[in-house]
């Protein structure tokens, strides 16, 4: 592929995704330790929420929406997300699952929709699922395709590689957006200083957990609603509404980039919580 094309999967080529996905933002509110949620809240409490961020990102990502969701009385835990395999990142989070005792509202961001779809398969105290910018595969797809479904990702150009050394032998290829391509690319929305710390502070993900297949789409069977960033630049809007569509997710729409929890935490604090209103009995 050319530099303003999409990438084919191809190891040493840098793989187009949205992956976000989540990134570090000034607001340096603490995050609970995972010890909190694994009291079951007395009956009548909240849904404990877990937040999983994407590519490009950190669990700090997500402190704007932390921030409401405590407020408003939710217990949450943002882990953190390897970024190293569709597989391998989805039986970490389903084993932080098994951790959190009571009802969870799973929520991921760019390509941690991806893990959290394979992570809920066979998780009976996961209630909802929210996809925010986020990728919701069916079996089979990659985000890699996903991504390259509809016209509108600028993110391949703005790939830096970098090669790191795999457990078993061989090389693995590791994908971070250019410092000085973040703030258009990926937060157009967010303060320059803010998005400037994002980029120092942007964890990669590698090239070939974007090119592997979903093993599982948990959004067959468990209630999913979806947010859709009409500016985003990583994952077109067409791909977002057609992923949202299909799962029959309650979709709301926002002007804004793909960082969209830390440029609008209050509509993703909105639409999570009105997940965990809607299956309180489930």
């Amino acid at each position: 592929m050319n530099a303003s094309s999409v990438f084919r999967p191809t190891r040493k080529r840098v793989a187009v995704v949205g992956a976000l996905t989540g990134v570090a933002a000034l607001a340096l509110s603490a995050m609970a330790p995972a010890g909190s949620t694994a009291e079951r809240p007395a009956s009548g409490k909240k849904p404990t929420v877990v937040l999983v961020h994407g590519a490009f990102a950190d669990s700090s990502s997500w402190n704007g929406v932390i921030k409401r969701l405590e407020r408003d009385g939710y217990p949450v835990v943002a882990p953190a997300n390897p970024l190293r395999g569709l597989t391998s990142d989805a039986d970490y989070v389903k084993s932080f699952l098994k951790s959190v005792k009571g009802p969870v509202v799973l929520a991921g961001h760019s390509y941690g929709g991806a893990v959290i779809s394979e992570a809920a398969e066979g998780e009976p105290n996961v209630k909802a699922l929210v996809y925010i910018a986020a990728f919701a595969p069916e079996k089979g797809e990659t985000a890699l395709g996903l991504s390259n479904k509809y016209p509108g990702s600028t993110l391949g150009p703005t790939l830096n590689t970098v090669p790191f050394p795999l457990p078993g032998g061989g090389t693995g290829q590791d994908l971070y957006i250019k410092a000085d391509k973040f703030h258009q690319q990926f937060a157009a929305d967010v303060p320059t200083r803010v998005s400037d710390l994002m980029a120092a502070t942007q964890r990669p993900v590698a090239a070939s957990a974007l090119e592997e297949p979903a093993a599982h789409a948990a959004w067959k069977t468990i209630p999913s609603w979806d947010l859709v960033t009409t500016q985003d630049l990583n994952i077109p809007a067409a791909a977002q509404r057609f992923m949202a569509q299909r799962a029959h997710s309650r979709t709301t729409e926002v002007k804004a980039s793909h960082a969209v929890s830390v440029s609008r935490p209050d509509v993703v604090t909105r639409v999570i919580e009105q997940a965990a209103r809607a299956t309180a009995d489930r």
